[in-house]
């Protein structure tokens, strides 16, 4: 059972607007002791009253003041104290030296017209790439989760293809890895101050996912198999792969950007709290 004595930690936040015209807040905790989700909502008046930062995924908070339902599984809020803040993301220096570091990444492409390619994007979307999250939720959500994550699978990558995948084609793996998920500089918006994460509602009018944008831009630019592995990365059609790898006669380097994204996600801090 749910009291004002739990400290909970935010797993979601988003504001929205009510028939009326006011805003309204929308919050789900998590008692971390027994994994019990609370839904609770926030009224205008109330909201107008917190720091936003107070909502960032992760934190860890407590009920002041609130009404509960019978069940205790939803809750008005009126009241919260802040307990522990979780950090918001890397600072503007790891920033910098991870971006350095995947642009090695890009520099390592023999095949110039690739290399070109993806050292383009990256130059021109240099300011979102270095602030965007990996995802709102499941994993690297943070300012510069992407990054992170696009790192960690590239260090994956280039180990495991000295061992395992010695036939595949080091060019189109680094690129791969470096634009599987690029499109979600476009997709997540993040607020520097608060840390807080939400969709763009513009990108999601244009497109269907990351993935689609990722797999097209390779494909206008031709080529094929870097956008082959990224329309599979995420596995499984009802998990919004382009591809889906349970099809047959797959060639062999399809699977291999899936199965480097799902390393580096299931490995990724989802609680930004346990950062540094």
């Amino acid at each position: 059972m749910f009291s004002t004595d739990i400290i909970y930690e935010v797993v979601t936040f988003s504001i929205g607007d009510t028939k009326s015209g006011t805003k309204m807040g929308k919050l789900q905790l998590k008692d971390p002791d027994s994994g019990e989700l609370l839904n609770c909502i926030l009224w205008e008046e109330a909201l107008n009253r917190m720091d936003m930062k107070l909502f960032r995924c992760g934190n860890l908070l407590k009920i002041v003041s609130g009404s509960f339902n019978e069940r205790y599984n939803n809750c008005l809020i009126s009241s919260l104290e802040l307990i522990k803040e979780a950090k918001t993301g890397i600072d503007k220096e790891e920033q910098e030296k991870t971006y350095s570091e995947l642009i090695g990444y890009a520099g390592k492409i023999k095949d110039e017209n690739l290399r070109n390619f993806v050292e383009k994007i990256y130059a021109d979307n240099k300011e979102k790439i270095l602030i965007s999250p990996a995802a709102k939720l499941m994993h690297h959500n943070y300012i510069g989760g992407l990054m992170v994550h696009t790192l960690e699978c590239l260090k994956y990558a280039e180990k495991n293809m000295e061992i395992f995948f010695q036939r595949v084609r080091q060019d189109e793996v680094f690129a791969a890895c470096l634009l599987h998920d690029i499109g979600k500089i476009f997709e997540y918006t993040v607020n520097t101050e608060s840390g807080l994460i939400d969709y763009d509602e513009n990108f999601r009018k244009e497109w269907i996912s990351h993935s689609q944008y990722g797999f097209s831009i390779c494909m206008t630019a031709g080529f094929k198999r870097v956008a082959k592995m990224i329309a599979a990365h995420h596995g499984r059609a009802e998990w919004g792969a382009i591809v889906d790898l349970n099809e047959k006669d797959l060639e062999p380097y399809v699977y291999l950007i899936h199965h480097i994204d799902d390393m580096s996600a299931k490995f990724g801090k989802t609680n930004v709290a346990m950062l540094g």
